[in-house]
């Protein structure tokens, strides 16, 4: 077991390991930046070069061999590489590279990552546990080398991004995903913990290929499925009873079930449902407000209907809500459109997140449409006109000129958001739908893409990204102590968020804020969450000045701290 006590604020860090052991832990391991004194009173004396480098020497060094990278998944490799051996290090380069680096360590390059998981293999990080092991979930969990564990990260790997099924390869998306707690919120790295629940898959060229990593078998599902992650929570509140637990990639069958039976149970969220709703909310606050399309007047078409669709829209119906706006008409304001069909009351089969959606079959009569099938989504946007179309699809190029053009044409500022990851499913170009709409769309996408420029003016395209919301609300449930986290606080912390769009200031900047400035927004959502736990009675009554405290010292910042022996 490695111990370790935090001290000094987090200056000092006080642990059990000396000499190589130590050398080989990357949260602790400072490569060549260990002190004389250090070196003697660690038994690393003999082990390291001589010359005590500082961090700045060694940012110099590793940023010069990143550039050296030959392509993106070389780099994120290096970046892999670098993380394994020394975090401090790892995350200071991030830091002061984010723009250009968080895109190699998460979107788009993960996807890539998962894919080609058990050939890129190197060395493992986090715990996989595996249905043939399900009996022995407790002892796996206790094998974890770290005391203090306050975030999991946890997926099955069956819905990864919008690539599908990756089986054992969905471990990049926690990984990942607990990177940028690390680097966004200053949740400390020995804290965290990615885990996959590695329940088997249905990906045929993975279980045919001899290199694949994973448990060899077609999917567990049903009454096995669920007594299984039954297990995991039962272990999890056993071994790490006050942990927050981040659901991740779960497919849209799985994911709003598994969220209903637990959140009211464990500290738990899903972040695809209403970290992927709180982002998307923010954003299209900002853009309704430079739109000035009262909520009210709304009319949102949603590409794909599943649990991220039905996230976003749970969350701009809350809004709408406490505008003012009965709840029914709140949600006939939204239009879904899933992989068959526009979502009616005459569909059946609807899962009930979908049913809450339905729109009533007699408001259709008297449509235009262009055959006798299924609605189209030209269809729904040439009766509806809709102020907002967004993309969940996973379906690239599913926003084409003609649709996009015909919903310019009643609309002043249409707002389209084609959010699908990676950049290869987005549904849109930026480029294509500042064009097609002479410059008067309010876009954001799910990927980052390059600014554009249109009609001899430059316009920046916010990336919603979920880094924005999901690291800030774990600070604060975190700091505040929170018992739960509730639907509120993903609403407060999408208020806090769409205070920093630039796009308020000025139309053609991004609706989000750069990547340089997520400490910050991490910190100002934290505190909207922290306020909102307080607020709510889901944690104990703590004062404003009491919450900022708790968060500023819950921030780890990437800088070598004194290592000293922990002594009992």
């Amino acid at each position: 077991m490695i111990r370790i006590r935090f001290a000094d604020g987090g200056r000092t860090l006080e642990t059990n390991l000396t000499g190589r052991d130590l050398i080989d832990v990357p949260v602790f391991n400072k490569g060549s930046a260990w002190s004389e004194e250090e070196r003697i009173e660690l038994g690393l004396l003999g082990m390291l070069p001589p010359h005590v480098a500082t961090i700045e020497e060694q940012l110099v060094r590793v940023y010069d061999n990143y550039k050296q990278r030959k392509d993106d998944l070389d780099r994120y490799l290096y970046l892999t590489d670098l993380q394994d051996r020394n975090e401090v290090l790892f995350y200071r380069l991030l830091l002061e590279h984010i723009n250009e680096m968080t895109p190699i360590v998460y979107t788009p390059e993960v996807g890539v990552a998962c894919q080609r998981y058990s050939h890129i293999f190197h060395r493992p990080r986090g715990l996989y546990i595996d249905y043939p092991h399900a009996d022995q979930l407790e002892t796996i969990l206790r094998s974890w080398p770290y005391e203090t564990v306050r975030a999991i990260v946890v997926t099955d790997g069956e819905r990864i991004l919008g690539l599908g099924d990756q089986g054992i390869g969905g471990m990049g998306i926690p990984v990942g995903k607990l990177t940028l707690y690390s680097l966004c919120a200053g949740i400390h790295p020995a804290t965290t913990l990615p885990v996959i629940l590695d329940v088997g898959t249905n990906n045929r060229a993975l279980l045919e290929d001899p290199l694949y990593l994973g448990w060899r078998h077609e999917r567990v599902r049903g009454t096995l499925y669920d007594e299984f992650i039954e297990r995991f929570v039962t272990a999890v509140e056993k071994v790490f009873p006050d942990v927050l637990l981040q659901w991740e990639d779960f497919a849209k069958d799985n994911a709003r079930r598994i969220l209903d039976r637990y959140r009211d149970r464990i500290l738990s969220f899903n972040d695809d449902i209403q970290g992927t709703g709180a982002v998307t909310l923010a954003g299209w606050l900002a853009a309704v407000e430079i739109a000035g399309v009262p909520l009210a007047e709304q009319r949102i078409v949603m590409l794909g209907a599943g649990s991220a669709a039905t996230g976003i829209a749970d969350q701009i119906v809350t809004v709408m809500v406490e505008d003012g706006i009965p709840l029914e008409q709140a949600r006939r304001t939204i239009w879904l459109i899933d992989s068959r069909d526009l979502v009616h009351s005459r569909r059946t089969g609807l899962e009930d997140a979908k049913m809450t959606y339905a729109q009533p079959y007699e408001q259709l009569a008297g449509w235009w449409r262009e055959g006798d099938g299924a609605f189209t989504l030209y269809d729904v946007v040439a009766n509806i006109h809709p102020t907002c179309l967004i993309g969940t699809s996973a379906q690239p190029g599913a926003f084409d000129e003609r649709t996009v053009r015909e919903m310019a044409r009643h609309v002043e500022r249409p707002i389209i958001f084609p959010l699908s990851n990676p950049t290869s499913k987005s549904e849109a170009v930026p480029a294509d739908l500042i064009a097609w709409t002479d410059g008067r769309a309010l876009v954001a996408t799910g990927s980052p893409f390059a600014p554009v420029e249109h009609g001899g003016r430059i316009f920046t395209i916010g990336q919603c990204n979920n880094v924005f919301i999901f690291p800030g609300v774990g600070l604060g449930v975190i700091a505040a102590g929170a018992r739960r986290v509730s639907d509120a606080m993903f609403v407060a912390a999408a208020r806090a968020l769409s205070s920093f769009s630039p796009a308020r200031h000025d139309p053609a900047d991004s609706l989000y804020p750069s990547l340089v400035q997520v400490r910050d927004v991490s910190r100002a959502v934290a505190l909207a969450v922290a306020a909102e736990a307080v607020r709510s009675g889901l944690a104990a009554p703590l004062s404003a000045d009491e919450q900022a405290a708790r968060i500023n010292a819950t921030m780890w910042a990437p800088e070598y701290a004194r290592i000293r022996n922990l002594r009992d």
